[in-house]
Formats: structure tokens, C-alpha cells, sequence
């Protein structure tokens, strides 16, 4: 053999040939055996199948060798460039335009070849070619066109007539399809046992040659429509990834990114929702810089209710929780200043401190004022720990500068103007007025900053908005963890997550059937007893709508009213806070409860006024959401009356070195209301004396009236033994404690008997100082704050003024006891 050509043929016939003889003699010998055999044979049957069997392989013999004829002879027919893009062992030519003409628009192309594993448009030297894979088909607008969709093109091919039309589209299609399955027709193209048309939706691999943001980046995951859709990973060769869920070729839904830094190999990880390709909803981002941000983005900003912290380790530590708009600081906001070891609480505008504002220093000092652009301007006023007040201007470093007053615990007033300097300390000039009366020891000592300044129905929108989002949406189970959020356990499970590209929080597939049961559960306990029940298990379950909502409102308390914020004039704040929050969370359970009657088919249940509202936010949902603020909120009344409670504490200690008949005695108690009895003594009696000689003793030494004390102690919160910090529930036991000196009396006269204020308030004096309650100045205005309206002027609010006036004579009798004669010494034998 002398050509390449002829060297060909030969190998093709002696490769062909063997074979194509061998099946044909199958045929054969299959053919008769048939005719040999009978019609009522029981192998007929077989050899009939088996006959279909060896022809169809003939057919699919035939047909590949067509195939690799028209592929040899195509690649004569190409440049030398086309030849080496294209030509490989393995492919083999389908269909070929200059066989049947077709056009493709939008795109140009002189020739389009379609290959059992790609499409390609040939325009010059130029080769453009397809993956099958990723290859969609859908039919045109007439009949002389289909549309083909990949991931970074669409365009269309357009035939002469419906017929190569037709013969394009059937081709193309049995193509896909027989790529997706990774294996040949048999016995020929488009027949096989598996179904004719492509599935839409499909996994592969892509990398993006067009410029944008997926430009080199290699998308490997689910498919639809030749766009990424489900749930997939990117990768970009600088080091980027993502992975999670995409729709219509875009971010959308859970996903995690990682960002690499020039320095130390770091990364940024965002783990967030994202929505047409940017962050949107909730996330929890670590940054390279140990800052951490929780909290809500809009258009890959953040934007809504976050905060943002840095480690203790950084060189300026700092922790900011409050509102962002476009990736800036604004609105609400409190941050800590850990360098300077202060705490702002107030109003930002474009990252900086601007509007009112108020500072608390770890030194206990408080400043309230305007900021503009991060710094002091107008006047102020500043709270030192010693109860001074300066009325004035400002430096940064709260020094007092320009025209200002000072006024001094003790009533003296310097009014002048005010300066400092190097070396110099604090110089004024102006006027002492020592003349002037004292103040009222509780303006200044428990003035409240911020009260007015900042609505309390709006300070934390940011918290409220995105639940109230949740619900007018009918509370999808797909938006709820982009809307409330999602939990991670711990900085490690972050930091895990970092490495391994995973988040340790709860499947998304699952929220949708919780969503239903939790609304069902509401319906089923709609009674005030059941609701009661259902109300503080959901508060309690971190993945409840409710709870989540609690737990970030708490977050919030704490960022506010913990550590450097436990200061005793932001405690007016920190209770209506309380009540706000209480009146938000009933406003989001009503809120879940008409979706529910919604979805039921149900007529929604008609609004509240005001007044049954508060009715039903003080007796149901404030006893259970006080306890998640209780150890900050009383904190700050324990701050606000520590003198008060300091002097009460004086007048128990000193009350109680009395025994009951000298106490009840310096009391004024009425002696006919005193639970004793006279008993005779029968030993120690003077000789020759027949008179018998009657005391007075307590039935139990120093236990008088001990229910009604073992009852009023059930008041009190102990450290590890807490019983109650439910309001309503302390003006109960008050009642009983009441009801129990009633009682004690009542069986001591033998008779019913109702005490008047004038006999009730020292005995009522008698059994607190029994009782030994520790703050109870702090429990009764805390009482007082929380209480229910309804209970104004009636039986409650009596007990508790009662009870207001028993602790301030306690705390005045610890100077009545100074001047007690020596009759009243507490050491005389009782």
C-alpha cells in the first residue's frame, strides 16, 4: 500500500470485516433454526427474540461505522487549527450543517457540526464549542426554528424548511440524551430504553469564560435552564469559594463564601442568606481582623439589626449591637469602647456617633448630650459617681470646658466657666454659692438619662421589623431562618465551619413542616391556662419563632444594661424596655395566631383596644419574659436604691436584737392583738406567797406571727433559690401575708376580726422585720413598675403602699433606736 488513504481502507477492512461476517453468520444460522423449528415450539419464542437481538446489532454496526466514515471524512474538509481543536479518537460526527443547512441567531457561524458529545460553530479560523451536558432544547416560535440554551449563551437555529428543522432538532436532542447517559444508542441513535427527552434538571461542571463575576470561576453542582440552579459550588482560581444554594443562575438561599487576604493565609467567611446573587437576610460573617458580625444584609451591605464584635485580643477591642444602614452605623446603637473603658447608647448617622446620646464610663460616670460627627457639641449634663452634677459643655474626655454648673451633693453650687491644661488639671472662674438649700437627695441620685430622648417603640425596630416581615409573609418556612436567623453554638462551630465549608444549624427542609405544627400547636391552646403553657414553651425553644425573637431582644438588654451599662440612671430606659418588649412579643404571637386561623380557612380574630391588650401582655406573656431581663433589670434597682436599702438594712439589724414582747411593744402594737398567753410558774415562787404569779411569754420564742414571715419570705429572690419574679405573683403572697396576720389575730380574739391600717401597718412592720428581706426597696418599686394597670387603686396597690410604708419607718427607726431610754435595752433578760 502506497497512501495514507489506502493504508486506511485496508485497516478498515480488516478490523470490519471479521466481525461484520461472524454476526452475519449468526444471523444466518439463528434463521435456521427458526425454520426448523415449530411454530408450537417451546424455544420458538427465543430464537425469534434472539434474531431481533443480532439484527438490531447489525444495525448499530452499520450506524457506527456511517458514523466514523462521516467523522474520517470531515476532518479533510477543516483547517489544520479547526483539526487540531477537534479531532480526537473519541469523537464522532452526527449531524453536519453542510448537509442540512441551518443559520444560528444571534450568534455567527459558516458551519455548525454536532458531535455524539458536542455542538460546534465554526466562524474563520475560530472554534466555539458546547458540552452536551449542559446543552437545554426548546422549540421555537415557528416551525423552522428551536432555541438552544447554554450557560453562557442562547441563540437559535434556524432551518430552510420544517423538515431540516426537524431533523436538527430530534438530533440534537437524542444527543443530550444519550450523553447524559453516558452510553450509545443501541440499536440506533434516539432508541433507546430510556425516555427521549433530556431531564431539565442536571449536575455538571462549568468554568465561566465571559467577563463578570463568575469570569474563571468553576461552577460544579445542579442545573436548570443552562443555569446554575440548586445547590452547587464555585470556584475561583484566586482562592475564593462558594457553596450552597443557587437559583436562575445566581446566589440565592443559605450559602457560605470564603474570601482569602493577601496576609498570614486568612480568610473571610460569610455565612449568610443571599438573594439574586447578594447577601440578604441573616448571616454571621468572621472576618480575618477576629471581628465577628451577626445580623442582617441587604444587597451584600449590612443593613437592619446587627452587631459587630472584635476579640478581647485585638488592639481595639470594641463591640457595636444596634442598627446599620448600607454597611454604616445609623439609627439606635449602643457600642463599647474597650480602650477607653466606656459605653455609648444612643443615635448614628454614617458610622459615627450623631443626635442624642448618652455615656457611661466604668467609673460610674454618666454623660447625656448631642453628638454631631462623632464628637460632643452644646451643652450637656454629667453624673459623677459622688452624685455631683455639671450642666455644661464637654471635651471628649468628659472634662468639663466652657460655661457650666456644678452642683455638689451636699447643695453648694459653682457656676463659671470652665477650662483645662497641660500640667494644670481643672480651673474655673465663677461663683460659689454655699447659701443654697440642700437638693432633694433623689433629683440628682436617681436622675433617669435617656427617658424621652430615645421612643422606646422604635429603639429596636430593627429586631421587630424582620419577624413582622416573617409573619406578613405567611410565615413561609424557607424565609425563616433568612428573616429570624440561625443559631451556631459556639466561635468554634464558626471557626469549623471556616474550614470545612459546612454550619452546624437546622436543615432547611425541615422548617417548613415545623412552621405548620407550630401554628397548629397555637390553635390547639387558645384557653388562658393552655395558652399560658404553650406561651413559655415556645419562648423556651431556641428554634421557635418566638424564642428566637426573645433571645435577640435579650441580646440587646445585656449589649445595653450589662457590665459598664449597670449604672442606676439608665434604669427608667431598662423597665419601659422590658415592657416593650413584653407588648412586642404579644403582638407577635396574635401576629403567628392569624396566619394560623388563615390557613385554617378561618376569619381572623378581631384586633385589641389598649386596654385588653395591656390586660393580657401584663398577665400573660410580661411573667414570662421577665425572667430572661431580671438579673440586669434588678441590678439596676438594687443600683438606684442602694442608700435606701442600705438604711433599711440598719433598722433590721437593729430590730432584731429585740424579742417579740419588746418589739411588739416599741412597735405600738395593740396588746390584746399579741399571740400570747399567760402561764402560771410553778417553780422559783417565794415562800409563804399564794398568789400565783403570772408573764407574759411568746408561744415560740421570737416566732410570732411565722406564717405570716415564712410567707412573706416566698417574696424574696435568693441567690440559687429562686421562687418567683413574677409581679403579680409577689402582690399574691403579699395578700396571703396579709391574710395570715388576719388569721393569727382572728384566732387569738377567738373571733373574725378585720384590722384597720392603724393596727395592720405595725404589725405589718413586724413581720417584715421578721421576714429580713434583703432590697426590698428595689423589690417594691420593681413591683410597682411591672404591676398591671387594673390593679391601680385597688386591693394590690393598697398592700403594696402599706408595705412601701413599713420600709420607710424601718429605715427611720434606725435613728429612733439611738435615743430609746435605758429600759429598752435589748439586753435585759425577757
Amino acid at each position: 500500500m502506497s497512501s495514507e488513504g489506502s493504508v486506511g481502507t485496508a485497516l478498515v477492512q480488516a478490523l470490519r470485516q471479521p466481525l461484520t461476517h461472524h454476526v452475519q453468520q449468526c444471523v444466518l444460522l439463528l434463521l435456521s433454526l427458526r425454520d426448523t423449528v415449530g411454530e408450537s415450539h417451546p424455544t420458538r419464542e427465543l430464537l425469534v427474540h434472539t434474531v431481533t437481538i443480532f439484527g438490531n446489532l447489525q444495525s448499530f454496526m452499520r450506524q457506527e461505522l456511517d458514523q466514523a466514515m462521516a467523522t474520517q471524512a470531515l476532518w479533510h474538509t477543516l483547517s489544520s487549527r479547526q483539526r487540531d481543536v477537534l479531532c480526537t479518537p473519541a469523537h464522532r460526527l452526527l449531524q453536519d450543517s453542510q448537509d442540512i443547512p441551518v443559520t444560528v441567531t444571534p450568534l455567527r457561524a459558516e458551519r455548525v457540526l454536532l458531535f455524539d458529545d458536542a455542538l460546534v460553530l465554526l466562524q474563520g479560523h475560530s472554534v466555539h464549542t458546547f458540552d452536551l451536558k449542559l446543552v437545554w432544547v426548546e422549540p421555537g416560535q415557528d416551525r423552522c426554528m428551536f432555541h438552544l440554551l447554554t450557560p453562557e449563551e442562547e441563540f437559535s437555529l434556524c432551518s430552510k424548511d420544517p423538515q431540516g428543522q426537524v431533523a436538527w432538532q430530534w438530533k440534537v436532542t437524542q444527543a443530550v440524551c444519550q450523553t447524559l447517559r453516558r452510553k450509545k444508542d443501541f440499536p440506533v441513535l434516539g432508541a433507546g430504553l430510556e425516555p427521549s427527552e433530556p431531564p431539565t434538571c442536571r449536575c455538571g461542571a462549568y468554568t465561566f469564560r465571559a467577563e463578570g463575576r463568575f469570569s474563571q470561576a468553576t461552577y460544579e453542582g445542579e442545573w436548570y435552564g443552562g443555569r446554575p440552579h440548586g445547590k452547587g459550588t464555585l470556584k475561583w482560581p484566586d482562592g475564593r469559594n462558594h457553596v450552597g444554594d443557587f437559583c436562575q443562575g445566581l446566589e440565592h438561599g443559605f450559602g457560605i463564601r470564603l474570601v482569602p487576604q493577601a496576609s498570614e493565609d486568612k480568610f473571610d467567611c460569610y455565612k449568610c442568606h443571599w438573594r439574586e446573587g447578594s447577601m440578604c437576610g441573616y448571616g454571621i460573617c468572621e472576618y480575618s481582623t477576629s471581628e465577628v458580625y451577626k445580623g442582617y444584609f441587604q444587597e451584600g451591605l449590612r443593613h437592619g439589626f446587627g452587631v459587630l464584635e472584635s476579640t478581647p485580643q485585638t488592639p481595639q477591642p470594641c463591640r457595636y449591637t444596634g442598627h446599620w444602614e448600607r454597611g454604616q452605623r445609623s439609627g439606635y446603637g449602643v457600642q463599647d469602647d474597650g480602650d477607653r473603658g466606656e459605653r455609648y447608647i444612643g443615635m448614628w448617622q454614617a458610622d459615627q456617633r450623631h443626635g442624642p446620646g448618652v455615656v457611661v464610663t466604668q467609673a460610674g460616670v454618666c454623660y447625656q448630650g448631642t453628638f454631631q460627627a462623632d464628637k460632643m457639641v452644646g451643652p450637656g449634663i454629667l453624673l459623677c459617681e459622688d452624685d455631683s452634677l455639671y450642666e455644661g459643655t464637654f471635651t471628649r474626655d468628659l472634662t468639663f470646658v466652657g460655661k457650666g454648673k456644678v452642683t455638689f451633693p451636699n447643695g453648694f453650687t459653682l457656676e463659671g466657666s470652665f477650662g483645662s491644661g497641660a500640667g494644670r488639671g481643672l480651673h474655673t472662674q465663677g461663683v460659689l454659692d454655699t447659701a443654697a438649700l440642700p437638693p432633694d437627695p433623689g433629683s440628682t441620685r436617681k436622675r433617669q438619662l435617656g427617658l424621652g430622648v430615645f421612643p422606646v417603640e422604635s429603639r429596636w425596630q430593627g429586631v421587630y421589623g424582620p419577624f413582622q416581615d416573617f409573619v406578613q409573609a405567611g410565615c413561609p418556612g424557607d424565609l425563616q431562618e433568612a428573616l429570624l436567623g440561625f443559631h451556631v453554638q459556639s466561635s468554634r462551630e464558626l471557626r469549623k465551619s471556616q474550614e470545612y465549608l459546612c454550619c452546624e444549624r437546622t436543615h432547611p427542609e425541615d422548617h417548613a413542616g415545623r412552621m405548620e405544627d407550630i401554628l397548629e400547636e397555637l390553635l390547639q391552646h387558645r384557653a388562658p391556662e393552655a395558652l399560658q403553657q404553650c406561651l413559655r414553651k415556645a419562648l423556651s425553644n431556641s428554634l421557635h419563632p418566638l424564642g428566637k425573637l426573645l433571645r435577640t431582644l435579650m441580646l440587646t438588654f445585656q449589649a445595653t444594661y450589662s457590665g459598664i451599662g449597670a449604672n442606676k440612671h439608665l434604669q427608667g430606659l431598662a423597665q419601659e424596655e422590658v415592657k416593650q418588649h413584653a407588648q412586642e412579643l404579644w403582638a407577635a404571637y396574635r401576629g403567628l395566631l392569624q396566619v394560623a386561623l388563615q390557613c385554617k380557612g378561618q376569619a381572623p380574630e378581631e384586633d385589641q383596644d389598649a386596654e385588653a391588650r395591656d390586660l393580657q401582655v401584663h398577665r400573660l406573656m410580661l411573667p414570662l419574659v421577665l425572667p430572661s431581663f431580671y438579673s440586669e433589670l434588678f441590678t439596676l434597682y438594687l443600683l438606684l436604691h442602694e442608700r435606701e436599702d442600705s438604711l433599711y438594712s440598719q433598722g433590721i439589724a437593729n430590730l432584731s436584737l429585740f424579742p417579740d414582747t419588746k418589739l411588739l411593744e416599741f412597735l405600738d402594737v395593740q396588746k390584746h392583738l399579741w399571740p400570747l398567753k399567760d402561764l402560771m410558774l410553778t417553780t422559783n415562787q417565794p415562800p409563804g406567797d399564794r398568789l400565783p404569779h403570772f408573764t407574759r411569754y411568746s408561744l415560740v420564742r421570737d416566732a410570732c406571727f411565722l406564717s405570716a414571715t415564712e410567707c412573706l419570705q416566698k417574696m424574696i429572690q435568693l441567690p440559687r433559690c429562686s421562687t418567683t419574679v413574677d409581679p403579680r405573683e409577689k402582690l399574691e403572697v403579699l395578700e396571703r401575708t396579709y391574710g395570715e396576720i388576719e388569721a393569727t389575730v382572728s384566732r387569738m380574739l377567738g373571733q373574725e376580726h378585720k384590722l384597720p391600717m392603724d393596727d395592720l401597718l405595725p404589725l405589718l412592720i413586724y413581720v417584715v422585720s421578721r421576714a429580713q428581706i434583703q432590697h426590698l426597696g428595689a423589690e417594691i418599686h420593681l413591683i410597682r413598675d411591672m404591676m398591671a394597670p387594673i390593679h391601680t387603686g385597688g386591693l394590690y396597690d393598697f398592700l403594696l403602699t402599706a408595705l412601701e410604708s413599713c420600709y420607710e419607718h424601718i429605715q427611720k427607726e434606725d435613728m429612733r433606736l439611738h435615743r430609746l431610754p435605758s429600759r429598752w435595752n435589748s439586753r435585759e433578760p425577757w
